[in-house]
């Protein structure tokens, strides 16, 4: 590897690296935020945030890599064409190919990346997380009562109160509890309370001792009150859910043997994914190209763009495939195809058609 090679692929590399790290942040704290609110409200126990923090990490990954490196090399040569360097490389007789050569080695390391995570991990991260939600939510449902704490039922209808929880979670003191019962609403508020697991899953008891019901319609007067010495909940939690349950958690060897258009529309999305990483280099590269006047960031805003427009097609072209409105065979692959035809398309304007065929930069820039 040629002393240009190395630098225009360590620029490319830290570029991509700060930009990769800057956007995961960003979806990350977003992501933490609602698990962190679930684990708050009792939907999900506090000790499975990180674990599905991480897992979701997977699919942002993936999402974010192709973006990244195609921002990467826009500011890469950006500051390149800005600093003038680029027009030093040209002089030197650097072309279009020897631009390529480093960045496209980069694009194809990291397609390699995708294409594992893509086809192999993150079906598996998709599965592991809805398996530890499902768990998790089963047990922020039969798990011990927290002191001071409210406890939500499944369908979040229903709350529990205890201000003083004893034994493992399983003795309470000065328990409130209040929820819906036909076109009424309870209201129970007892002494003490006992949690008694008799049965699987976590189904069993709830015990309370000394206490009121209220039982009556808000906003009326006419709420029956009950005085009770002892009171028994039957506290029967759903079952866990096992298995994949859409097509994005399927093992890509599963989606191979499904003809459904569902099947079809993600396992091409999953290869599209690193096909995306190269041929958005190959457009970085013409499209990157500026006046020292126009800045670093002169094209950047094009590029989001060009961006937001290729990831808005894929969209629209997985959604008209599941509903069979395309074939198999051109499935996403058109928006690909429109994605190379428009990086030729740019070359052919700046260098002419032989600059299709990577006719040295200095050469080009000579003629004009």
């Amino acid at each position: 590897m040629s002393t240009v090679d190395r630098y225009l692929a360590r620029e490319t590399v830290l570029t991509w690296a700060a930009v990769t790290v800057i956007l995961m942040l960003i979806l990350l704290s977003n992501r933490f935020a609602l698990l962190l609110g679930d684990a708050v409200a009792g939907r999900l126990p506090r000790d499975t945030v990180f674990a599905l923090l991480g897992l979701a990490s997977v699919s942002y990954f993936i999402v974010v890599v192709p973006v990244a490196l195609f921002l990467a090399v826009m500011l890469a040569l950006g500051r390149l064409y800005r600093d003038n360097e680029m027009t030093t490389l040209m002089a030197c007789g650097v072309g279009p190919a020897q631009v390529y050569r480093p960045l496209l080695a980069v694009a194809a390391v990291l397609a390699v990346v995708l294409a594992l995570l893509a086809l192999q991990v993150a079906p598996w991260s998709a599965r592991m997380s809805d398996l530890i939600r499902s768990y998790g939510q089963h047990n922020a449902q039969v798990g011990s009562f927290i002191s001071g704490s409210f406890k939500q039922d499944q369908q979040g209808r229903g709350v529990l109160y205890a201000a003083g929880v004893s034994d493992g979670g399983r003795e309470l003191r000065d328990v409130f509890m209040a929820g819906p019962s036909g076109d009424r609403q309870d209201v129970v508020s007892a002494a003490s309370g006992t949690r008694v697991v008799n049965g699987e899953q976590g189904a069993g008891t709830l015990v309370l001792h000394n206490g009121y019901r209220y039982e009556g319609v808000p906003g009326q007067a006419d709420f029956r009150v009950v005085q009770f010495g002892e009171y028994r909940i039957r506290l029967s939690p759903s079952a866990p859910a096992a298995g994949p349950e859409g097509f994005s958690e399927m093992p890509t060897s599963a989606l191979l043997r499904n003809a459904s258009p569902d099947a079809l529309s993600e396992f091409q999305w999953r290869v599209s994914v690193p096909l995306s990483a190269l041929l958005l280099v190959f457009l970085a590269v013409p499209l990157a190209r500026t006046s020292p006047r126009q800045g670093r960031y002169g094209r950047l805003f094009i590029a989001i763009l060009a961006y937001v427009i290729y990831f808005n097609l894929v969209g629209v072209a997985r959604a008209w495939l599941q509903r069979g409105l395309l074939p198999a065979s051109v499935g996403i692959w058109w928006v690909l195809v429109l994605l190379l035809i428009a990086a030729l398309a740019l070359l052919y304007h700046q260098y002419g058609w032989r600059g299709l065929w990577f006719r040295p930069m200095g050469e080009a820039d000579a003629r004009h």
